[in-house]
């Protein structure tokens, strides 16, 4: 059985809100959480990737990963992510090319509940101007091949190589074209 209880800040969506496992993880988003993994090319034509620094007060503070956060009880993973890329990136939904989703995380709970994490992979046509919000202490475009030695958020780190094998069979968009 998985217990909620709301976080001590302004609430603004319906997700908002900790869920505790049975046995006492805590995880952000009631109805599970989502994340952009946003690609572009680079000048050479690699591809880097969008990366949050995330604010020393936040939870897991101090470790990068990826703009992301709470699903409302509305929303598919998808847009959950491009919206939280809005929010904490400043990027909005037109910049950004949706090419598949992974559920990078998934914690049972009793009583057949589970919670996820769904990191979307999309991608841009350029290395996008960002506007970070609270959030984020920086955000950066990083090489795929520098992201694993920052850093990073647990979540984030413990499915990296799924997600570089994931992003390897996948073309990346350049100009709106593979």
């Amino acid at each position: 059985m998985w217990k909620m209880r709301p976080y001590p800040v302004r609430v603004r969506g319906d997700g908002d809100g900790w869920v505790f496992s049975d046995g006492g993880g805590r995880y952000w988003g009631r109805h599970g959480a989502a994340g952009l993994l946003l690609r572009a090319p680079q000048p050479d034509g690699s591809a880097a990737v969008l990366l949050q620094h995330r604010a020393p007060w936040s939870h897991q503070g101090g470790t990068w990963g990826l703009p992301g956060g709470a699903r409302d009880s509305h929303e598919t993973p998808e847009q959950a992510a491009v919206r939280e890329a809005h929010e904490e990136a400043g990027l909005s939904a037109d910049q950004v090319t949706v090419r598949t989703t992974v559920v990078t995380a998934e914690i049972a709970g009793s009583g057949g509940a589970s919670w996820t994490y769904t990191t979307v992979i999309a991608d841009a046509p350029t290395l996008l101007r960002t506007v970070p919000n609270r959030e984020s202490a920086e955000l950066r475009w990083v090489a795929e091949d520098d992201v694993a030695s920052l850093p990073l958020h647990p979540g984030f780190a413990a499915s990296w190589d799924r997600l570089r094998t994931v992003t390897a069979s996948i073309p990346l968009l350049v100009n709106g074209q593979q």
